[in-house]
């Protein structure tokens, strides 16, 4: 099914798909991530917009901040982020000064080569990057995604408390495993949280192989 979408990806994109991706049988203890935020001005791909993209490197059970990354993105002539200013903190004036969406994914996607996609809740990069992807690169975008929201709800379960919607919020997770809190909403600090959680989450649990942890 993704061999025909993935033909027709273009550019950096396509470039991405040259390089071969982890399986589903990789060892955590060497598996290549990538901890992905994507700061939006809601939750609609169609209808919002990405304001920024934040990235952090995992290599088996330690995180690379040398590879990290952060970007601003521009955004379309007469845009305003209007009230979601008020979450992700950027105004107008830095979204002006930010770089274009087709250099953000190229630069997103040149981290990404080789590596399983992490987030806190990936529905919301998943379907933003692949809508994007979709329109600036043909095709969208296919990736291993492992998801420590669904790995805490799965967690929670197997221990008979089942979660409400507070309790599986990035900035809960990390001080019920007492780790130290951070600004929320800044792409670069939401990505560098969820990699510690995933850390965390990995060697608490008994989990071996990407398809562990997989979504």
């Amino acid at each position: 099914m993704f061999g025909g979408r993935r033909r027709r990806a273009r550019g950096a994109l396509k470039a991405f798909y040259d390089i071969p991706q982890p399986k589903a049988g990789a060892s955590l203890s060497t598996l290549p991530l990538l901890a992905v935020d994507v700061e939006t001005t809601g939750l609609n791909p169609r209808e919002h917009q990405m304001v920024s993209i934040g990235w952090v490197p995992i290599n088996g059970h330690i995180i690379d901040l040398s590879g990290a990354g952060y970007v601003v993105i521009h955004g379309n002539e007469g845009f305003t982020v209007g009230s979601s200013a008020v979450i992700h903190q950027l105004t107008d004036d830095e979204i002006a000064a930010g770089i274009g969406m087709e250099e953000a994914l190229t630069r997103l996607l040149q981290a990404l080569e080789g590596r399983a996609m992490l987030a806190h809740f990936a529905a919301i990069e998943k379907g933003f990057l692949s809508a994007a992807c979709q329109e600036h690169f043909g095709a969208p975008l296919e990736v291993p995604i492992v998801d420590t929201f669904a790995l805490e709800r799965r967690h929670m379960v197997r221990m008979s408390t089942y979660p409400r919607g507070e309790d599986l919020r990035l900035a809960r997770v990390r001080q019920r495993y007492g780790l130290p809190a951070y600004s929320n909403h800044q792409a670069l600090t939401d990505a560098l949280a969820c990699a510690e959680v995933y850390l965390v989450q990995v060697l608490k649990g008994s989990v071996e192989t990407l398809k562990d942890v997989m979504e």
